[in-house]
């Protein structure tokens, strides 16, 4: 698995961004959101009972993450099309404000090191990216256990402070300072 410091793979995916089926389907690339802080987030299958919590409250926080900057990007190895149809059939996911890649070929989560080997499927895994490219935060948990998206957020304020951040840091709160 790639890890921290090292830089995030080039890619490109098609991608849903919309439930209109003129303007659904677009190109995202590593060079897309280029010199932004991006979250990438991989679930391991469409049309599954944890995966669209997690999603839709990566959608409800989207604002947040805008506000800081950041791209969200949301990728599972299903079709351009699959996500389409989850979307069009689940109502949490229909206006979701953030690309849902397709990693039909396993080319980026292969690249990362994070598929599955019992299932074949991305593993549930979160990535946050610094507007060089490079990985600066991982958190991977089991196939069933959803991830926690406010912390995610948080550990991307830590990050945006430069600063060392204690435990527990939160948004407006002292870093520490070295003596």
């Amino acid at each position: 698995m790639l890890g921290i410091g090292q830089k995030f793979p080039a890619f490109a995916l098609k991608a849903t961004v919309s439930t209109d089926i003129k303007t659904a389907f677009t190109g995202i690339t590593d060079k897309t959101y280029a010199k932004k802080w991006q979250v990438v987030f991989f679930w391991p299958k469409d049309f599954t009972f944890v995966c669209p919590t997690e999603i839709a409250e990566f959608g409800k926080l989207e604002k947040e993450f805008k506000d800081r900057d950041a791209q969200v990007l949301g990728v599972s190895i299903d079709t351009e099309f699959v996500h389409l149809a989850w979307r069009l059939n689940h109502k949490d996911l229909d206006s979701l404000p953030f690309p849902m890649l397709a990693d039909v070929k396993r080319e980026l989560s292969g690249a990362l090191g994070i598929i599955d080997p019992a299932e074949g499927v991305a593993q549930r895994a979160t990535y946050i990216v610094d507007p060089e490219g490079v990985i600066r935060f991982i958190m991977v948990t089991d196939l069933n256990v959803g991830r926690n998206v406010k912390e995610v957020l948080r550990v991307l304020d830590a990050l945006q402070t430069d600063e060392l951040c204690p435990c527990n840091w939160q948004k407006g709160e002292a870093p520490i300072k070295a003596a």
